[in-house]
């Protein structure tokens, strides 16, 4: 592959988005329609307003995104290898990105996180460089989950039965939900993953928390979104 120019950065952050071709639950997921709009389209909008973020890299196997911002300035768009299309370690994805710009912070997201606000990634950001001398080197996204847990015996998991306590009485537990990444690449390098030694979870709200995974996903973010 050919490299892309470095770019000197200084205290500057790229926003990865991978967007790869092939998805199987839900068609060509990631470019179907959402209201008149391919569903890639929403994220990067929203990383456009996310003051602290200099560049957007979309890394990406469909042909119609490359063509679609090839005179964009704040994005660019970078083939996706033949050995990372189709389901892969999105860690080897963020890899070739740090292989190809020199910048030493980044955020990675997806393009199935469409309710994503701009003010929600910007304070994750702010949390993110506050702590980052002292207290932790990356940060991700959580949804806080207070439910009773059964394993397939069944069986409870964290909580008794003779005890049958209030959901809010629940040891409060936390889902990586998968919706932005934030961690500098000296992070990434040591770990060879998004999640760093000295990880931060940043607890968003369950609506902008949801994914689309499946067609039954994408049907309730299109009537939220409506």
């Amino acid at each position: 592959m050919i490299m892309k120019i470095l770019m000197a950065c200084g205290f500057s952050m790229f926003a990865i988005l991978p967007i790869r071709a092939g998805s199987q639950r839900v068609n060509n997921k990631n470019i179907t329609p959402v209201n008149n709009k391919p569903l890639y389209t929403y994220i990067v909008e929203t990383l456009k307003q996310v003051k602290q973020v200099d560049k957007i890299i979309i890394n990406t196997d469909y042909k119609i995104i490359h063509d679609a911002f090839s005179h964009d300035s704040r994005v660019d768009v970078m083939n996706r290898e033949e050995n990372l299309r189709g389901n892969c370690n999105i860690n080897l994805v963020i890899n070739e990105v740090l292989r190809n710009y020199q910048c030493e912070y980044f955020l990675q997201t997806h393009a199935t996180n469409p309710l994503l606000k701009v003010n929600t990634i910007s304070t994750a950001i702010n949390v993110f460089f506050e702590g980052l001398k002292n207290t932790h080197d990356s940060l991700f996204s959580v949804t806080k989950v207070q439910k009773r847990f059964w394993s397939e015996q069944p069986a409870p998991i964290n909580h008794k039965i003779a005890d049958e306590p209030t959901t809010q009485s629940l040891e409060t537990i936390y889902e990586e939900n998968s919706c932005f990444y934030i961690f500098s690449r000296s992070s990434f390098e040591n770990q060879q993953n998004r999640i760093g030694a000295r990880p931060c979870i940043f607890p968003i709200s369950k609506a902008e928390a949801i994914d689309i995974d499946d067609e039954e996903d994408l049907q309730i973010v299109k009537k939220l979104m409506a």
